[in-house]
């Protein structure tokens, strides 16, 4: 069976401070730290493929330094690639959540939603951010271990999920996955029917052990 697990970084400087993530190349915060060696420590106990694993991960700081723990248990060096990173909010980018809302355009609730104009300089639509992380996701897939690991962030998550589903990128204008920082959700694919399963969606409990 081929598995893949989907990991989002935990908490990071950003969060703190109460600033736009997006391409912001924001820092994993001391409590971020112990909680990556945490989903580094769950992930080595579920994977037991030997050899065959490969650690993908966005090229962001926060998201390196999580894909660095989990390397470093399973012995692994993790392939960088910006295709993974969060959507880019162009201007809004490390800007203060107020600023930002004051000025986002958030997508209607019928009509245009994928190339929908969010109102925000140099930022991606819903569509090319979708598209970029699919990209990412063909290269991935294109050599496949027994287990993948996909270290990203909270919303381009939802992307590397339905990409495994074999979800169209344009159904995504409204299907949306919700996970927490610092989750772990599995996947498996069998090898007799083929079939593509969402096993666990957003598991958090290893960080209870923080």
């Amino acid at each position: 069976m081929l598995n893949l697990y989907v990991v989002t970084h935990p908490e990071a400087t950003h969060h703190l401070e109460d600033r736009v993530g997006g391409w912001y190349d924001s820092e994993l915060t001391p409590a971020g730290l112990v909680h990556a060696g945490l989903i580094a420590d769950a992930l080595t106990q579920r994977v037991n493929d030997g050899g065959a694993v490969s650690v993908f991960t966005s090229d962001l700081t926060r998201t390196t330094q999580t894909a660095a723990a989990i390397g470093q248990r399973l012995g692994r060096e993790p392939v960088s690639m910006s295709e993974l990173r969060e959507k880019s909010y162009g201007e809004g980018e490390g800007q203060p959540d107020a600023w930002f809302r004051q000025r986002f355009v958030p997508p209607p609730a019928t009509g245009e939603r994928m190339d929908h104009d969010e109102g925000l300089a140099g930022a991606e639509t819903k569509l090319e951010w979708v598209r970029r992380v699919y990209r990412g996701m063909d290269q991935i897939m294109s050599r496949p271990a027994l287990t993948t690991i996909v270290v990203t962030h909270g919303g381009s998550a939802s992307a590397v999920i339905a990409h495994w589903l074999r979800i169209p990128s344009d159904a995504l204008a409204y299907a949306s996955f919700r996970v927490e920082t610092g989750s772990i959700t599995h996947l498996r694919e069998d090898d007799y029917f083929h079939n593509r399963t969402l096993v666990e969606l957003n598991d958090t409990t290893h960080l209870r052990r923080a």
